[in-house]
């Protein structure tokens, strides 16, 4: 089982390389100011507040998917990987920002010029083992991420990075804090 100090330095490491890396490709591969790009096209409050809203409605229409029956079987396979961690609300909140920003600076602003939104959503939910020929449920659920990934580079395009790394965060929150108190093992 891995453990909780490794999870929260694998977060850390993915704001700081994906972060990184993605900071340093965005004024390249845009042709734009790094501060630029983070401002983005809308105002902030705006992005903000789509970020919020998006994030809020797609987490629980995913977890309304994670909690089919033909989803079970994922469902407690994630929760038992997540539950025993015992994250705190702050933990889960730290490792979702990290996500957020990191991931969305990388993928959002750096990839998805390069490939376009669409693919560059396929590959991100790819990387994260949403897609797989084996698993269909899991590859269903995955489809519903390409969905709300690429409806994120959109809002990158047309509001600004902001909104996405909100959306991002929102969603990896509410989704690790209900994995780490849902009910896993009902009766039958």
């Amino acid at each position: 089982m891995i453990k909780k100090s490794t999870i929260l330095l694998l977060a850390l490491g993915t704001l700081i390389v994906f972060g990184g890396v993605g900071s340093i490709l965005i004024p390249n591969v845009r042709d734009i100011e790094l501060i630029d790009f983070f401002i983005g096209v809308e105002r902030i409050w705006i992005q903000i507040f789509t970020g919020v809203i998006f994030g809020t409605i797609t987490a629980m229409a995913g977890w309304q998917i994670v909690e089919l029956p033909i989803m079970k079987k994922i469902k407690t396979f994630f929760g038992d990987m997540i539950q025993p961690l015992k994250l705190s609300y702050v933990q889960i909140v730290f490792i979702s920002i990290c996500a957020g920003v990191g991931e969305e600076i990388f993928f959002r602003g750096a990839i998805q010029p390069l490939l376009g939104i669409w693919l560059t959503s396929f590959l991100f939910v790819l990387l994260h083992g949403y897609l797989n020929p084996f698993n269909l449920p899991l590859t269903y659920y995955g489809i519903y991420m390409i969905l709300v990934i690429g409806v994120l580079g959109l809002m990158t395009e047309h509001l600004g990075i902001l909104t996405a790394v909100i959306a991002h965060t929102i969603i990896d929150v509410i989704l690790l804090a209900k994995l780490s108190t849902a009910s896993l093992h009902d009766e039958q």
